[in-house]
């Protein structure tokens, strides 16, 4: 692969990246995304923890020993009134 392949589209984090955190110690799931932010957009690392974990592999660390990336849904602004249930024009 290219160093310049993107392995998490959502914080666009490339090959590279992940590969200089592996380098520099990261080597769990959930050092990488510490490190890169790789995992943290708004898929919640549904797309590119196959992909990490695969590398881990592939520099010799055991994936089973990285826990999975924890997901959280993603947050949007939430105007008052809708708590409320009022609408716009009360």
């Amino acid at each position: 692969m290219q160093d310049d392949f993107i392995i998490c589209r959502c914080e666009e984090i490339s090959l590279h990246e992940i590969e200089d955190a592996i380098n520099n110690g990261a080597i769990t799931l959930d050092e990488i995304k510490k490190t890169t932010r790789g995992g943290m957009g708004l898929c919640q690392g549904r797309i590119c923890n196959t992909l990490i974990i695969q590398l881990l592999a592939s520099k010799g660390y055991d994936p089973k020993g990285s826990t999975p990336l924890h997901s959280r849904p993603p947050a949007r602004p939430v105007k008052i009134q809708e708590y409320l249930g009022e609408t716009a024009d009360e």
